[in-house]
């Protein structure tokens, strides 16, 4: 088999992700091509070394274009800050080389556009870190979905929050900053948006409010030196999906007690579905004439789960939701597959996203087609 080099940029808690994931891959899954871990770039020339050498890449890089410069790589994993995503990508794109780049996919939707147009003429692969789609949960709701399980689909109501912002004390960093991210809507709401569009489909219209809680913060831990935030702290949205169903999404890095709340509840005429990321190996199912809610829990039938445990109830973690990501990106990069969120699928995600930052600026209902 040959081997596909991979570059990792960014050695935050997403790169180590990454490279857990690409590690992982290649333990857990007979894949067409061999992962060489070629090179690894941060900032911090001392860091990367440091990372490469305990991660298992073969070169480290002080500077991003020399990784991408890299005879050897051939991928180029970008888990930046989301302002440096665009760059990177663009630059990966004009080499050549297959681009994984973690989600939002950029901090304008005129960046997002560039990007996706660039891959296109370019003929590259390109996959967006939307994870938890790779749940096989989630692979599981949607085949039901297909298939009519819960009948006519007429609603959709989701939330992801988290609380890792709720203390005002907290201080200012690159998430707070609008040309670097885009507040909890960019953060956490991309992912709950990227997720009603693989389960329900399109939106065609939104109506929202956004909302910033804390609009100074101190410039470092402990300062009495305030800086004004500008991105939103939560954001509230009414969906009108183009199959007519109806929705609502909420999105809040300040709830008390939440860490990883990405939960929705899907209903048709038949039935109702229910999941929350906290308790990412269940899916609650009520059918009509059931007496209250089943629980179904995931296990080795379902694809993708086996690969980690034979047995039913041992549940997958995040790690594995990153491995199984990974796996169907090299799938694509090889030509074996099309599985993914692809940049015209982020793209998507954030015209979405667009259209309710300008919704909530206008306070009317907008198109999504008009953004």
């Amino acid at each position: 088999m040959r081997e596909l080099g991979i570059g990792l940029i960014g050695t935050g808690f997403m790169g180590r992700a990454h490279a857990l994931a690409f590690n992982n891959a290649r333990a857990v899954f007979e894949l067409p091509v061999t992962l060489k871990l070629a090179a690894l770039a941060d900032a911090d020339v001392e860091r990367a070394q440091r990372c490469a050498t305990a991660w298992g890449f073969a070169q480290a890089h002080g500077d991003w274009q020399a990784l991408i410069n890299d005879p050897n790589v051939e991928l180029v994993a970008i888990t930046t800050p989301n302002h440096l995503h665009y760059p990177m990508a663009m630059a990966a794109i004009a080499a050549g080389k297959a681009v994984y780049c973690e989600k939002p996919l950029a901090v304008s939707l005129e960046q997002a556009d560039a990007m996706r147009r660039a891959a296109h003429a370019a003929g590259v692969v390109t996959r967006v870190g939307y994870n938890y789609q790779h749940n096989p949960m989630i692979s599981l709701a949607r085949q039901m979905i297909a298939q009519g399980d819960l009948g006519e689909i007429i609603s959709f109501q989701g939330e992801f929050s988290e609380d890792f912002m709720a203390d005002p004390t907290s201080p200012w960093s690159w998430r707070c900053e609008v040309a670097h991210a885009g507040g909890a809507l960019a953060d956490l709401g991309s992912h709950l948006l990227a997720m009603a569009h693989y389960l329900v489909g399109d939106v065609e219209s939104v109506c929202a409010d956004t909302h910033t809680v804390h609009a100074q913060r101190p410039v470092t831990s402990g300062s009495s030196e305030l800086k004004a935030i500008a991105v939103d702290d939560q954001v509230h949205a009414l969906l009108r999906f183009a199959n007519g169903a109806r929705g609502t999404v909420s999105s809040s890095w300040l709830k008390q007690g939440y860490k990883n709340h990405l939960s929705f509840e899907i209903s048709g005429t038949l039935g109702t579905l229910a999941f929350d990321q906290e308790r990412l190996n269940e899916l609650r199912l009520y059918r009509v004439g059931q007496d209250g809610f089943q629980r179904l829990l995931a296990g080795p039938a379902l694809p993708g789960y086996a690969a980690f445990s034979p047995a039913a109830g041992h549940q997958l973690g995040y790690n594995e939701l990153k491995t199984l990501e990974v796996q169907e990106l090299i799938m694509a990069v090889a030509g074996q597959g099309a599985e993914g969120t692809d940049f015209d699928a982020a793209w998507a995600v954030e015209r979405l996203a667009t259209a309710i930052r300008v919704a909530a600026k206008e306070e009317r209902w907008i198109k999504v087609q008009e953004v």
